[in-house]
């Protein structure tokens, strides 16, 4: 009896811990406007989102996890019919794919970003000199206040509000006694301006896409490494998209038909090899312009 009871106990703290393990998060949309060409004056426009819980923040486009709904019914549909279906019809593509996350309460910050099926991560310190200044303005329902810096070889002015208690901001910005809720560099490249927030019951970081992706054999553990062997990695993957993939694929295979399609998986590699050269292609303005690599290919 004792011991039956000690395993209920057992069991009761350990439903009790999973029932309190379950976080909030508090979701802040910025837009985004920025010039993707340097020798074009034409401006793009996404929406991004600093998820910031009671440990961590997570920066990210919200492409993606704003079609989470779309593509879990797509995928649903596939694994019941057994019919493959090109989703790609049905989904835009993130204009960045990285992810910027920031540990609380040091503001260790970590880049992540895939190379082929794998997801690797290094550490960006980052220690920005604000200078805070008494200018104050109102930017939509926020009372805001100035603050300059300069980083990545651009000079960024920034608004931050001390009535939203985060010392945080989207990218890598952090540091003022405020959330930022406008930041630009001078040249107008890159502006995030806040445009909404809501609180996430149940929090989870993992969107479906990346789940369902790990099913199929895209890893979600982070490899660590260094910059240094990012940029290395990543060069290569440009060069060639597909390469990790080809080799798991035999030539039997690439001439073999996805189910219930006349379409080969030959020509769904290809496929995949323009949609990743023209993301590739997309971006040569990066938001750190005094650096080469990693964030050149998407900043």
């Amino acid at each position: 009896m004792k011991k039956l009871f000690s395993v209920f106990l057992i069991i009761l703290f350990a439903f009790a811990n999973a029932q309190g393990s379950k976080e909030t998060a508090n979701r802040f949309f910025y837009e985004l406007t920025f010039k993707p060409k340097k020798d074009s004056a034409k401006l793009d426009k996404l929406i991004t989102i600093l998820d910031i819980t009671p440990k961590k923040s997570i920066y990210q486009d919200y492409t993606m996890p704003a079609q989470d709904s779309i593509i879990r019914l797509a995928v649903e549909e596939m694994e019941k019919a057994k019919v493959w279906k090109d989703i790609s019809k049905l989904i835009k593509t993130p204009k960045f794919a990285y992810k910027i996350v920031k540990t609380y309460p040091e503001m260790k910050q970590q880049y992540l970003d895939r190379v082929s099926m794998n997801l690797f991560g290094y550490d960006a310190p980052v220690k920005f000199v604000w200078n805070i200044q008494p200018e104050k303005q109102k930017i939509g329902e926020y009372n805001t206040q100035k603050a300059t810096t300069e980083y990545g070889g651009r000079k960024w002015t920034a608004w931050f509000s001390s009535d939203i208690p985060f010392q945080d901001g989207p990218y890598k910005f952090y540091g003022l006694p405020g959330l930022i809720v406008k930041i630009e560099d001078d040249e107008k490249n890159y502006s995030w301006m806040l445009s909404g927030n809501k609180k996430i019951e149940n929090y989870e970081e993992l969107t479906y896409s990346d789940k369902i992706n790990a099913k199929y054999g895209v890893s979600n553990t982070v490899t660590s490494t260094t910059k240094e062997k990012f940029d290395k990695a990543y060069a290569s993957f440009k060069q060639d998209p597909m390469a990790e993939i080809r080799q798991k694929v035999s030539p039997e295979m690439m001439n073999m038909k996805m189910p219930g399609s006349d379409v080969t998986i030959g020509d769904a590699l290809k496929k995949q090899e323009k949609m990743a050269k023209d993301y590739f292609n997309s971006n040569d303005n990066p938001i750190e312009k005094e650096q080469d690599s990693p964030d050149k290919k998407k900043k």
